[in-house]
């Protein structure tokens, strides 16, 4: 009999899982955590309680391996939105409104997991194992052949693995499980912006209308100061959902006068508006250190038997919205593999060598970004412009073409529609490097930027909300005990 064993139970494991399950005669998921029998936190995933996008890359994908969740989703109350149409002020100003196909889901991190666990847990193969704390690998450099684990409060057990799939996420201890093998130490990247959040649940204020647009207020680097920026998102059950971001240097504050105090010094009160109409359902709750981590697995002489998906190997702050899409690009990544002639011979390094391939496109979009941001942490070196070497530019010139692209994205219909694709995860970047989109970014802007006044014009869906009387004034220093209905 075969057995695969994943280690941890979160989107990435569930839908290793999945895939696995074709494969094998039986699956074991080790989690750390108890499972909600409902779309509820829980504290194996910290970052449930913010906002979340599933991109419409990663969207298909899991649909791909779990035919149907989409559409289980919206049955749920989730909301679909086109990018090109949610209010945007990005670092270089209001964008045009745009009907590209790109698109995001947005509803709760719960709901997702929920749903996405519903749909692979049925595989009668799939056997979870909750309250498991895994210790390390049993096998050699060679091969990884089983798992050692503790469950309450017994002695550690053993179970024995064809393949062993790490999905434990950015807290993984693979690298050193590994090196107790006799592997070599992993190779790891990071960007460290300081990134950290605050933000809570709002009921939706009266004459909220269904295809509420969403509204993105980017951070801006480069300024030589902090970057400040926030998202409010509609969510199942018509709540918003609101998170207020900054880099290091200026932390969103946890306290009811400090949150409305950050809104309204953000480049435009938009978001400070909205949430004096609305009235909070959760405390405010607070994130912090979410930085750029890449370990490259790949480098190493891959053992037979294992594999590292997700945030295992690759973490990418919150602000870009690509961690859950790639869970579902690495549970791809291994359907591939596996497709390719099943357990065999080189299967683990094919398929490790695929995850970070996978990887590399939304690791440029947010290591471009983060790197401008002030007293930045970094041990990088080379540089790389939409996942092209270019070595022999300076920073300035990097910098220049970044902020000369972002502009004409901005205000050119064509330059935006391919940017929404790859940022959605949906196109490949070299989709941004075309003839037509590069002799528009050389040629620049060729229309004023948008005033707020007339961007926010832009989108009837807004209704009568940014009427300037508030339904609910905040009240310094209250505190809120509405039920968590996350």
């Amino acid at each position: 009999m075969t057995r695969a064993v994943v280690l941890g139970g979160g989107l990435a494991g569930a839908l290793a899982a999945s895939v696995l399950a074709r494969h094998v005669d039986e699956v074991v998921i080790l989690e750390g955590d108890r499972y909600p029998d409902a779309p509820r936190s829980r504290k194996g995933v910290p970052q449930a309680q913010h906002n979340h996008m599933l991109m419409g890359g990663g969207a298909a994908a899991i649909d791909e391996l779990l035919p149907g969740t989409t559409a289980l989703l919206y049955a749920a109350g989730a909301y679909h939105r086109k990018i090109g149409q949610l209010v945007t002020l990005s670092a270089q100003g209001w964008f045009r409104r745009v009907d590209s196909d790109a698109y995001v889901i947005n509803c709760t991190r719960p709901l997702v997991d929920h749903v996405v666990r519903t749909q692979a847990f049925r595989d009668e193969k799939i056997k979870v194992i909750e309250s498991a704390k895994v210790v390390g690998l049993v096998g050699d450099a060679g091969r990884v052949r089983g798992v050692r684990f503790e469950q309450g409060q017994e002695s550690p057990a053993e179970i024995t693995a064809d393949f062993v799939v790490d999905a434990t996420g950015s807290r993984s201890k693979a690298p050193q499980w590994l090196a107790e093998l006799g592997l070599p130490a992993v190779e790891e990247e990071f960007v460290d912006a300081g990134l950290s959040y605050a933000g809570r649940f709002y009921e939706v204020p009266e004459g909220t209308r269904e295809d509420f647009p969403g509204v993105l207020m980017q951070t801006e680097p480069g300024t030589g100061h902090p970057g400040r920026g926030a998202a409010l998102m509609l969510q199942e059950g018509r709540r918003w959902i609101v998170t207020l971001m900054g880099t290091r240097g200026d932390t969103p504050p946890s306290d009811e006068e400090g949150f409305m105090a950050y809104a309204k010094r953000l480049r435009h009160p938009i978001i400070a508006d909205l949430l004096s109409l609305a009235r909070p359902l959760t405390p405010i709750r607070a994130s912090r250190a979410m930085a750029d981590r890449r370990k490259y697995f790949d480098r190493l002489p891959v053992p037979e038997g294992f594999v590292a998906i997700g945030d295992a190997a690759m973490v990418l702050s919150p602000n870009y919205a690509t961690g859950m899409s790639m869970a579902a690009f690495g549970a791809q990544a291994l359907h591939e593999g596996l497709e390719g002639g099943g357990l065999r011979p080189g299967l683990s390094r094919s398929v490790q060598t695929a995850v970070i391939k996978a990887g590399e496109w939304p690791w440029q979009m947010a290591i471009g970004n983060d790197r401008w941001f002030p007293q930045v942490e970094t041990n990088l070196t080379g540089k790389r412009v939409l996942g092209l070497d270019v070595a022999g530019m300076t920073d300035s010139m990097m910098r220049r073409f970044n902020v000369r692209f972002a502009r004409t994205a901005a205000e050119n219909p064509m330059v935006a529609s391919a940017t929404y694709a790859v940022t959605a995860l949906s196109a490949q970047p070299s989709e941004m490097m075309a003839p037509p989109i590069m002799w528009a970014v050389m040629r620049g802007p060729r229309r004023p930027p948008l005033s707020a006044e007339e961007a926010l014009a832009q989108y009837p869906e807004l209704g009568d909300l940014l009427n300037p009387v508030p339904a609910f004034p905040p009240v310094p220093g209250q505190r809120v005990d509405a039920p968590d209905r996350t």
